[in-house]
């Protein structure tokens, strides 16, 4: 195998890994976001409340059906700006915790 072709697939073995990781901190940012919305709305099923939240992001492409879901469901208890930096928020302590974890 060239130089070329060992780059090559190096490079697309680490675009994998990073997909990857992305997809399980955007996961794990859904989750959190939502227990957060679970307790403002004073859900009696806070994971229930979280799974939905994160079903909401397989129904279109992009997270604005998340932001649309949360500021929706929580009405006056936050408004867009206050869930889109909680999720900000949220997908940065998502992303630790996954790199704590190996």
């Amino acid at each position: 195998m060239s130089s070329f072709d060992e780059r090559e697939n190096a490079f697309e073995t680490k675009f994998a890994h990073d997909e990857e990781m992305l997809f399980k901190a955007v996961s794990r940012r859904n989750r959190m976001v939502g227990m957060w919305a679970a307790e403002l709305l004073g859900k009696d099923d806070p994971e229930g409340y979280a799974r939905e939240v994160m079903q909401s992001d397989f129904e279109e492409a992009g997270h604005d059906v998340v932001v649309r879901k949360l500021t929706a469901d929580l009405g006056a208890l936050a408004d867009e700006a206050t869930v889109r930096a909680k999720m900000d928020e949220m997908l940065s302590m998502a992303k630790i915790q996954l790199a704590k974890e190996g």
